[in-house]
């Protein structure tokens, strides 16, 4: 029987904050397993490690509860950034502009024409983004429609994407002129130069590891709004 020293077992699993815990424990585990019988390295430590009891460790329950306490609050968070038109690609008119625009912290609006090539060109590239970055609202606004906030914003030249923080117009993309100048930049390329101005975020490697968590907290969140609301 392979001897471990439990101590070194609970420092593994107690760094596991993410993911899995016990999946990615068992994961380390083995791994340690393997390496002790590589090295056929001889333990002075007498004691077993009792998985079971580590399964119910109060470290590693903790940090389980505070990762689930986390994912909570992100999933409330897109369920409000959702009220707010975030999550999609929309449209919008001039009459909605002052709402849409500040009634999110971060806002990108594309300035477009119907006939032209390259407007369609961004709505493609926006249109993929605006699922991924849902902390940031894409909208369009036609601007042949739009003539108040056209002269207003100085919108001489289409396409224009103009991102606003706070309600206030920090920057803008004119043409593909930061784009390379040509028609096939990749929406990588146009989503490279947006974190690079600050208005949506790098996406971390994790994001894809909490989806599972997200969907599963999400169904909890919608379970909670739907047994507290008034049935009246």
């Amino acid at each position: 029987i392979t001897k471990m020293d439990p101590n070194a077992v609970k420092s593994t699993l107690s760094n596991l904050a993410f993911g899995n815990v016990m999946a990615a424990a068992a994961r380390d585990y083995q791994k340690e397993l393997l390496a002790q019988q590589k090295a056929e390295a001889s333990s002075s430590v007498n004691e077993e490690v009792d998985l079971d009891e580590l399964m119910d460790d109060p470290e590693l329950e903790k940090l389980h509860a505070e990762r689930i306490a986390a994912l909570k609050k992100e999933v409330e968070k897109r369920e409000e950034w959702k009220k707010k038109g975030h999550g999609e690609y929309r449209e919008i008119t001039e009459g909605d502009f002052l709402g849409e625009v500040t009634g999110s912290e971060k806002v990108i609006c594309h300035f477009y024409h119907k006939e032209f090539y390259r407007c369609k060109i961004i709505d493609k590239h926006l249109k993929s983004l605006a699922p991924k970055h849902i902390d940031t609202k894409f909208i369009k606004l036609d601007a042949e429609n739009a003539p108040f906030f056209v002269t207003k914003l100085a919108v001489k030249t289409l396409p224009c994407v103009i991102l606003f923080r706070q309600g206030v117009a920090v920057d803008r993309l004119v043409g593909f002129q930061d784009l390379g100048g040509k028609d096939d930049f990749t929406t990588r390329t146009l989503e490279a130069l947006l974190i690079k101005k600050g208005i949506i975020a790098e996406k971390k490697d994790e994001d894809d590891e909490d989806d599972e968590y997200l969907d599963s907290t999400r169904r909890v969140v919608r379970s909670s709004t739907i047994a507290g609301s008034d049935s009246e």
